[in-house]
């Protein structure tokens, strides 16, 4: 047969009603046995497949999930999609990634189409032009639980679930004066983000500890386009700095650039440390790179579990956190 096989025309040549056909194929107990294997006889012999939109306007959600996300080629978002997809994916949902290029309009573009398609739920790393929630909370409203990750709202009416961000920042400043260093510059991302404001306070806690801290120079970049050329000119000053620590993986691409057109040596004229993703950026460099790891595919898996327990129970408000540690390179 050409046509598509509904539960109508399984029900119209079976001479039984389409509620009963459709309560035989779910081996509902009110169905006698005989009349559910006719039912399951005939939907296999003409390829039955169920219809996922019946099924999202009959039980008011369906089985999938939207990931907004600012980019898909950054090493950290690829980890942490990669864990929710595979996760997902062993309990029947499927994954719809959104990409806002950090567009304040395009992310809210994205949060009514999720709306519109009764996703079971959303997970949300936020640009940093966010500042209006109203959106995201009409899908709570909606009964579509929403979970913050990486970039989370500055606000504890949410679900997040973060990066040990305070506990990562203090290792790396921890590490740095364990060294004996006199002058260190430290890159921040956009200033206006949680997750920097978050790890620069921390980290200026520890040296602010620290009697003989070193002398500490801290730049925030809102253009990583811009990040090279600042720090060449900072290393080529005469009270340069002999330390760099790097927020982000995207900063120390940028910092390495620089050192390497520069032609110091690491870390005989300059040292670095950064926090990390994962090994792959640290791991490029020769010597490797001394880093804090903050890994997103066990962010993923963290955000997916906390997820899974928003659909399937109405618990409270979560902040939950993936721990950090240090990995010891030759850079510092």
């Amino acid at each position: 047969m050409s046509d598509v096989i509904t539960l109508k025309k399984i029900s119209q040549l079976l001479n039984i009603s389409i509620s009963t056909a459709s309560r035989a194929l779910k081996d509902h107990p009110d169905i006698a046995d005989a009349t559910k294997q006719k039912v399951k006889e005939l939907a296999e012999m003409l390829d039955y497949e169920p219809n996922p939109f019946a099924i999202q306007l009959s039980t008011s959600h369906s089985k999938i999930f939207g990931l907004i996300v600012p980019e898909v080629s950054n090493l950290f978002y690829t980890s942490f999609i990669d864990a929710v997809e595979n996760e997902s994916r062993k309990i029947g949902y499927t994954l719809i990634i959104l990409k806002t290029d950090d567009d304040p309009e395009i992310e809210a573009n994205h949060i009514r189409y999720c709306k519109k398609q009764r996703v079971a739920g959303l997970f949300a790393c936020i640009t940093p032009g966010t500042s209006n929630f109203e959106l995201f909370q009409s899908l709570g409203k909606s009964g579509i639980p929403v979970i913050f990750f990486d970039r989370v709202p500055d606000s504890n009416s949410c679900n997040r679930i973060c990066f040990a961000d305070e506990a990562a920042a203090t290792i790396a400043a921890e590490a740095i004066i364990k060294k004996n260093k006199k002058r260190v510059l430290a890159i921040f991302a956009e200033p206006s983000l949680s997750i920097t404001q978050k790890r620069l306070k921390a980290f200026q806690k520890v040296f602010q500890q620290h009697k003989n801290a070193p002398k500490l120079l801290i730049y925030n970049t809102n253009h990583y386009e811009n990040t090279k050329e600042v720090i060449k000119q900072k290393l080529q000053n005469a009270d340069r700095p002999d330390t760099i620590f790097c927020m982000t993986d995207v900063i120390l691409n940028s910092t390495m650039k620089a050192v390497q057109e520069l032609g110091l040596k690491i870390p005989e004229e300059v040292a670095v440390i950064t926090i990390s993703n994962s090994d792959f950026f640290p791991k490029l460099y020769t010597p490797e790179i001394t880093y804090v790891e903050t890994s997103g595919y066990k962010l993923g898996v963290l955000a997916l579990s906390a997820m899974m327990t928003c659909v399937n129970d109405d618990v409270p408000y979560q902040e939950l956190y993936v721990d950090s540690y240090l990995v010891e390179g030759q850079s510092l």
